[in-house]
């Protein structure tokens, strides 16, 4: 087996409709969860704080976003039995590993778009 058809064959199962992997790489490469991974990658949010760092996303969407990064392993939710609860969003170790790499997009496309703007 060649280099190229080991990587095709690696690569194919996210191109296939039904892979576990696909569905988690459209909740992370979507533009919101893009922006909460990055967020969460500077440390530990409640939920408004977290809103407030993201800003322009609704309520809904946050709330959609963070379950959905929930589901798949990346985020952490942690309910403190206080009164009133407080709910705290911070990332698991897969989490962390891909908003490590999602940070490197993000700056990447900022030094880019700054690097332009010199010019």
């Amino acid at each position: 087996m060649t280099t190229q058809d080991a990587v095709d064959q690696l690569a194919a199962s996210v191109f296939a409709r039904h892979c576990t992997s696909r569905g988690i790489l459209e909740d992370v490469a979507g533009k919101w969860g893009v922006l909460a991974l990055a967020a969460l990658n500077g440390g530990t949010y409640r939920f408004n704080a977290l809103r407030r760092r993201v800003d322009g996303v609704s309520e809904k969407m946050l709330a959609q976003t963070l379950q959905a990064l929930e589901r798949d392993g990346l985020v952490r939710r942690d309910v403190q039995a206080t009164i009133p609860p407080r709910v705290e969003y911070s990332l698991t170790p897969f989490g962390a590993t891909v908003a490590g790499k999602v940070v490197e997009l993000v700056e990447l496309i900022q030094d880019e778009v700054d690097r332009r703007n010199v010019g």
